[in-house]
């Protein structure tokens, strides 16, 4: 089966950040892949994967990352996939450095970002679901399924 997401996380350490996304994705059977990869420390790494994507036709790439969180704008830098950063409070500065780095990319190479920690990794995913239901009517059931579960979507 093809995998549609694709998450890259910054290093081993970021795991427990998306691991409540990663229960929800297996519940609801979407197909993903994982890997670790550092801007910094592996970037032939990366590089790799990032060429892999294309060719496996991932259709979204989540990238997680603490520090400077170079990760999701080194990835946007060489592909047209979209790419969604979500933050790590893994520094002194509690995430917000992350933040901002997710955030304030230069013109021309786009970067979704989310919140930082847990809750950002999981509206990471459905904002994926979001991306892909625009094609895929499995996707947007999943997303009206979980909308109508707030109790107060129609």
């Amino acid at each position: 089966m093809n995998k549609d997401i694709l998450i890259i996380l910054g290093s081993k350490s970021d795991l427990p950040i998306i691991e409540d996304a990663i229960t929800f994705m297996d519940i609801k059977s979407i197909p993903y892949q994982m890997e670790i990869a550092s801007a910094h420390r592996t970037p032939n790494k990366l590089e790799k994967i990032i060429l892999d994507a294309k060719r496996d036709k991932i259709k979204v790439i989540i990238a997680v990352a603490g520090f400077a969180a170079h990760l999701p704008g080194v990835i946007a830098s060489k592909t047209l996939i979209p790419v969604i950063g979500v933050p790590v409070a893994s520094s002194p500065l509690g995430g917000i450095d992350a933040l901002f780095s997710i955030v304030q990319m230069p013109p021309g190479i786009p970067v979704a970002a989310m919140g930082v920690g847990k809750s950002g990794a999981k509206n990471a995913v459905l904002y994926s679901l979001q991306i892909m239901s625009l094609n895929n009517k499995d996707y947007k059931s999943i997303l009206d399924e979980y909308r109508k579960s707030f109790g107060d979507i129609d």
